[in-house]
């Protein structure tokens, strides 16, 4: 899908047949601690490492994504939404979002 710039963080997806293209901000990231209540982002982070990350975590952090890249989806909206290559698609976005907002994309 193109629009999806990695050298800013981007990262695409498809939900209910509609292309977004989702950014975690310094607003989105600090919204999203707020929603987690997560000690750091480096315990969210390590979630993701060992796996063991929660279905809220992936809605969270799609959700940040979706309102730093200006493609507004409700948490209701976007827990009821099908989302092109399914539950794991969305979880490797969730994580993909995570780790270009501290990590440069690879040339």
């Amino acid at each position: 899908m193109s629009g999806a710039n990695p050298w800013r963080g981007d990262v695409a997806l498809v939900i209910d047949g509609h292309a977004c293209v989702m950014r975690l901000t310094l607003g989105a990231l600090a919204s999203l601690e707020a929603t987690l209540q997560v000690g750091s982002l480096v315990d969210l982070v390590q979630r993701f490492e060992n796996g063991s990350f929660s279905s809220l975590d992936v809605i969270a952090l799609l959700g940040a994504g979706l309102q730093g890249g200006d493609c507004l989806v409700s948490p209701d909206a976007l827990g009821n939404a099908a989302i092109e290559g399914g539950p794991m698609a969305g979880a490797r976005a969730a994580a993909e979002l995570l780790a270009r907002a501290f990590v440069l994309p690879e040339v």
